[in-house]
């Protein structure tokens, strides 16, 4: 059985103003429909039941639209971050409560339509405490953050990216509620920064991923984005 996937869409999206000075970026109109419909679409075709939304501001507009997530299906639940962000990892953290041992985290401004079966599948078979995907993006889509060589990830550094990093963070991460015991809760703090302690200590596996990632993090990502959802969903009518 697919484990619960975390979905982060607690940021403020600064990039994106003025339009999410009243909108959450997840209810940003994508392909004629509200961003989040898309990804949890995706995520029960990809075989997921449950799904925890990670929110902050606008969070009970996200609740309002996607309900308990019967629409789609699944089973939705919410952590909120409360009266101060709480960062990438802190929300995480704070979601722990709601969630099994393993479970994926995705981005709240993604769309990754890759087969999670096989990914899951190597999380297993390597045993390590967190996985996270990579893409080859020499700086394409976006800043290459990542040294990784024969198949390991050897350096991760999203702040301070140095020239031999050619491959990107793609996404997808699938986490061990363990590696957050020592995390203090409801505290403000950074995803990458765990996994960067997890990487100099071997342990986190390493998924390429071929294909690219979509999202709508900004106005050129919003347009690639809905290309590629009116592209896909005229293949469906096709086929249909």
């Amino acid at each position: 059985m697919m484990p619960p996937v975390v979905i982060l869409t607690g940021g403020l999206a600064t990039r994106l103003y003025p339009v999410t000075l009243k909108i959450p970026k997840s209810l940003i109109e994508v392909a004629g429909k509200p961003f989040i419909f898309h990804q949890l679409t995706l995520l029960k075709r990809q075989g997921v039941c449950n799904v925890v939304l990670c929110v902050g501001k606008f969070g009970e507009m996200i609740q309002d639209y996607v309900g308990d997530g019967h629409a789609w299906g699944l089973k939705v639940r919410y952590s909120y971050d409360g009266e101060a962000l709480l960062g990438t990892g802190g929300a995480v953290k704070k979601a722990t409560s709601l969630l099994p041992e393993v479970f994926l985290v995705l981005y709240g401004d993604s769309y990754l339509d890759v087969d999670l079966k096989p990914i899951l599948e190597l999380f297993e078979f390597e045993g390590k405490p967190a996985l996270m995907t990579v893409y080859h993006n020499k700086n394409k889509w976006d800043k290459s953050n990542i040294l990784f060589k024969n198949g390991r990830i050897e350096k991760y550094d999203k702040k301070n990216p140095i020239p031999q990093m050619e491959h990107l963070d793609y996404g997808i991460n699938i986490l061990r509620k363990s590696i957050f015991i020592d995390r203090p809760y409801a505290t403000p703090f950074d995803l990458s920064e765990v996994y960067i302690k997890l990487i100099e200590k071997g342990e986190v596996s390493a998924f390429e991923v071929f294909k690219r990632f979509y999202e709508i993090g900004s106005i050129r990502g919003i347009i690639e984005t809905e290309e590629y959802l009116n592209t896909k969903h005229q293949k469906v009518e096709i086929r249909d």
